[in-house]
């Protein structure tokens, strides 16, 4: 969730997703809508030097199928997984090989949102933002 997307996309006055510290206010609504069509996930990880939070949550159906899930600093991970993990694999991913599926599905390819982006899209989103 870029800033230029959480601005574009909260509703002011709305309430918040709960146990998130990144959803837009009434985001559930929408993914709750975009889940008619098949399951849908939103997560969150803040991590810095191998030590973080993360949240998930999962739709399908329009409802809530899991979560939201949320990992604590220090926290260890239950041997279900992580929170991330737990709602990749609702979504159909495996580790195959992997250590987890948040490294299956390449995730961890980019520390930061906004490296996501290509370049066109990174430059949309900053003019966007001024």
């Amino acid at each position: 969730m870029t800033d230029a997307l959480f601005d574009t996309v909260t509703a002011a006055g709305a309430p918040e997703l709960n146990g998130f510290w990144k959803a837009p206010t009434d985001f559930d609504r929408l993914l709750t809508a975009c889940s008619d069509t098949g399951p849908v996930a939103y997560i969150e990880a803040d991590y810095f030097g191998g030590v973080g939070a993360q949240t998930a949550q999962v739709w399908d159906g329009g409802k809530t199928v899991l979560g939201p899930l949320h990992l604590a600093e220090g926290e260890p991970s239950p041997t279900t997984g992580t929170p991330i993990s737990q709602a990749l694999r609702r979504l159909g991913a495996a580790k195959g090989n992997h250590v987890d599926e948040f490294a299956a599905v390449g995730l961890g390819r980019h520390r930061d949102t906004d490296d996501w982006l290509s370049p066109t899209n990174r430059t949309r989103s900053d003019e966007q933002t001024t």
